[in-house]
């Protein structure tokens, strides 16, 4: 499963901002942040859909059932209450739903480290684990920032 690095910092035409900067491909392409929201939406709702086929890729015990369980909710939760937050109606309602998007990235990272200690995984599985361990920490630094900053 391949992975995407979006790297990003506000730009500045005179001192003014005018948006943020990705770099793509090997170039600069600044985009708003209606553009940017767009973007994470879609890279959450990815996300969601991989979270859930791996998982199906595994014959899972009762106890493993339950954790795997939890890491549905936690993972396709992250997508579902960024899509909320952007419709929130006001700059306390976004602060609100944000925090709750970094904790339920906080959440999954709990839970993967636990089936990383307890569940064996074939070489496909473990590519795919490794992909879902470094996007979750990827979505929890990007929504750690955001909550950080909107509390401001």
């Amino acid at each position: 499963m391949g992975s995407f690095r979006v790297q990003h910092f506000k730009a500045k035409v005179f001192g003014k901002p005018v948006g943020k900067v990705d770099w793509k491909a090997g170039e600069f392409v600044i985009m708003n942040n209606k553009d940017f929201k767009k973007i994470l939406e879609s890279r959450t709702k990815e996300y969601a859909v991989k979270v859930i086929l791996f998982l199906k890729s595994f014959q899972c015990s009762m106890i493993d059932g339950v954790v795997a369980k939890q890491i549905l909710r936690s993972a396709t939760s992250i997508g579902a209450n960024y899509r909320e937050a952007n419709r929130a109606g006001s700059k306390n309602d976004f602060t609100h739903k944000i925090g709750i998007v970094e904790k339920e990235a906080s959440e999954t990272m709990y839970w993967l480290e636990i089936i990383e200690c307890t569940w064996k995984f074939n070489q496909e599985q473990q590519d795919g684990f490794i992909w879902l361990k470094n996007e979750t920490s990827e979505l929890l630094a990007i929504f750690s920032t955001v909550s950080r900053k909107s509390k401001l």
